[in-house]
């Protein structure tokens, strides 16, 4: 009989492109978590939650390649209902309730959604294949005061978990007046064989690297950006980058556009009026976003939070009018030690066609996505979050024969609210339990051997004074604050209580 061949032992390794979250920075989000429904929820925005996992139907054209289902998301195909994947983001999934349940949904529908995404995509530093979302949308109002409620509801979110004033910013644009810009290229063109009709239709295939090139912006400035829609460009690197191809007279408008930024709002709104020309939808677009504004600043939301930026351009094909975008504008150092802003940590806009996939009739609906792991990374960078979290207090055992007293003692302290367990190793070795509790970041530990059980005591050991003292505290800090205290059994809740106040 041929010897069976032994299984090798599975790799304890994390997937590529994923990660694991331990204690503090699980503590960290849940807490932003919360503080972010707080204030949606104060909005009046309702909790939902989804399937992690949709028909790729569903997903639609907005996944990152729809002749290859399984190309940018995790899908696979069932016997007998077809491809499905996990969701990629959050707002595909509102867009299919919204149409699923629409008989039984209050119209406008206010949601928030919070949980985890998935994309299948090439990782990096700092980006992963599955990362948290958070967002909030209405569905069937058209009205720019929707928009701008999602705009002022974002500011207020950004500062209640941790981002003052003058650390961030809320950029709006409306896609409507970048499509008035490309018309009015059109219009621009010389009445030839090369002009429109044939540029626009090219220009309409050329939509997507446009929008890209619009994007860079920020990076590239004005000079960088003509490039781009042009020949092309060398990078930092040397090489070449093709450009989008466009012809001065088609460039000249767009950038126009890019650089209608003036010193307030009036300004911005006149110079887009400008960019437009007489493009209907550009108009339109201006109007609406002088609403937003206006209704904003009837609310008290200046410039110094949320202001209009026309270099705004969300990269997403199904965004219909306003969008915009939350910077945060401090610097960081980066892993070279050169200083950098931090970017983006938020995004959205209005969207009137996704829900229309699956009604056939147009549903307005606008929305923004918080992404809660790159808002946590800057609040680390700017040394708002500790990574630290407190442990439970540790009661440990002296003698396994009286482990019901320590449950006893451990179950007072819970009732009363505190966190607390009972060593459960082997307790043999002392020492390994106080090393036990440093590695828990335990605040207390407390200690009952056969003779304090005797005398109706506990020794109580404050492992955070222990820390500071072991950091060079003075002999009489350590006289008027000793590290151990022996206290009476019966005060053992009100006496931890006193020293995790203290600490």
């Amino acid at each position: 009989m041929a010897k069976q061949k032994k299984q090798p032992r599975p790799k304890a390794e994390t997937p590529k492109g994923f990660r694991d979250y331990f204690g503090a920075e699980v503590d960290e989000r849940n807490v932003m978590l919360a503080e972010i429904a707080r204030v949606y929820a104060l909005y009046g925005f309702d909790p939902l939650e989804t399937s992690g996992v949709e028909t790729v139907e569903a997903l639609g054209k907005f996944l990152p390649d729809v002749d290859r289902p399984n190309e940018g998301v995790f899908a696979w195909e069932e016997d007998d209902s077809g491809w499905v994947a996990l969701r990629y983001d959050l707002t595909a999934p509102l867009a299919r309730v919204a149409a699923q349940y629409r008989n039984d949904l209050p119209s406008p529908y206010r949601r928030y959604a919070m949980g985890p995404v998935w994309r299948n995509e090439k990782p990096g530093p700092g980006r992963f294949r599955q990362f948290y979302q958070c967002d909030a949308d209405t569905v069937g109002s058209a009205s720019p005061a929707a928009d701008a409620e999602i705009c002022a509801m974002l500011a207020d979110t950004l500062e209640a978990v941790g981002i003052p004033r003058g650390d961030y910013l809320v950029r709006i644009n409306n896609r409507k007046v970048l499509n008035g810009v490309l018309e009015n290229v059109a219009a621009s063109a010389p009445a030839s064989s090369d002009g429109p009709p044939e540029q626009w239709d090219r220009l309409g295939e050329q939509e997507d690297a446009i929008l890209r090139t619009i994007d860079k912006f920020d990076k590239v400035g004005e000079a960088g950006v003509r490039e781009l829609l042009g020949a092309g460009r060398k990078d930092a690197s040397g090489a070449f980058i093709d450009g989008v191809g466009l012809e001065h007279y088609q460039i000249e408008p767009i950038v126009l556009f890019l650089t209608s930024k003036g010193g307030n709002t009036k300004e911005t709104l006149a110079n887009l009026y400008q960019a437009v020309g007489s493009s209907e939808v550009g108009y339109q677009g201006i109007q609406e976003l002088e609403q937003i504004a206006a209704l904003l600043a009837a609310q008290g939301y200046g410039p110094d939070r949320i202001e209009v930026d026309p270099s705004v351009v969300r990269g997403l094909g199904y965004y219909t009018g306003p969008v915009f975008e939350a910077e945060l504008t401090f610097e960081i150092t980066d892993e070279k030690g050169r200083p950098r802003q931090f970017g983006s940590v938020a995004g959205g806009g209005r969207y009137d066609d996704l829900v229309k996939r699956f009604t056939g009739q147009a549903v307005p609906a606008t929305g923004v996505s918080i992404g809660v792991d790159r808002l946590l990374a800057a609040l680390r960078a700017k040394g708002r979050l500790s990574g630290e979290t407190r442990g439970p207090v540790v009661v440990t055992v002296m003698d396994r024969d009286r482990m019901a007293d320590y449950q006893a003692m451990v179950g007072e302290l819970r009732s009363a609210g505190i966190r607390a367990e009972v060593y459960l190793g082997n307790p043999k070795n002392f020492g390994n339990q106080l090393k036990y509790a440093d590695k828990r970041a335990s605040p207390v530990a407390v200690i009952q051997g056969g003779d304090e059980a005797e005398r109706g005591v506990v020794q109580l050991k404050d492992l955070v004074l222990g820390a500071k003292l072991a950091e060079g505290l003075t002999r009489e800090e350590w006289a008027e604050q000793p590290a151990q205290v022996e206290v009476s059994r019966a005060d053992l809740v009100a006496e931890v209580q006193k020293m995790l106040d203290r600490d």
